[in-house]
């Protein structure tokens, strides 16, 4: 497994924010790994960790590739990165559990998810891995590979609660515009 080397700061990517349309673009597979790859890898971990998320899809920062980066650790030393993943199987047990997302701040509910699951993807030196994942690491997996095909949890939630989250968001939104233009104005 690639880990990736530490590196000087640079700018962190801007995490697109539900219900913006381009999250709900499907991710085309990755052509070929690569430095553009590994440095997008790289800008996706800087930014997940500075966000204080778990994981993070390129779909999130508006790269529409099969890209994901996690790191379900505490002390923020496991990086995983998958390029190309695929779910081979999952487990029938399925348990609800509270999720968040970087995409959509602040909101938690609870989704359905396998307990375990078995992903096949590339590393960051294009070789093909199978990984197991129980738990916090297998719902994070799935929630991720959601983005890829252009899904938000807050799709697993009834239309009532997605559209008062939508309401919520877009309205924190142009608050959030209008504090950043009375900033500039001074």
């Amino acid at each position: 497994m690639f880990f990736p080397e530490p590196r000087p700061v640079m700018s962190s990517l801007a995490i697109l924010r539900y219900p913006d349309p381009r999250l709900h673009t499907v991710a085309q597979p990755v052509a070929a790994v690569d430095a553009r790859i590994r440095e997008l890898a790289a800008q996706m971990f800087e930014t997940m960790y500075e966000a204080k998320g778990i994981g993070l899809a390129a779909t999130q920062v508006n790269v529409h590739e099969r890209l994901i980066v996690i790191d379900v650790s505490e002390e923020r030393d496991q990086p995983m990165v998958l390029i190309n993943p695929e779910i081979t199987w999952a487990s029938d047990e399925k348990r609800l559990g509270e999720e968040g997302c970087l995409s959509v701040p602040g909101i938690y509910d609870g989704v359905e998810r396998a307990t375990s699951v078995k992903v096949q993807a590339l590393d960051l030196d294009g070789q093909l891995r199978t990984h197991q994942a129980e738990g916090m690491l297998a719902v994070c997996i799935q929630h991720e590979m959601d983005h890829l095909l252009g899904k938000v949890f807050v799709e697993y939630l009834s239309p009532l609660k997605r559209n008062r989250i939508k309401t919520k968001l877009v309205k924190q939104q142009r608050d959030d515009e209008r504090y950043a233009d009375k900033a500039r104005a001074r």
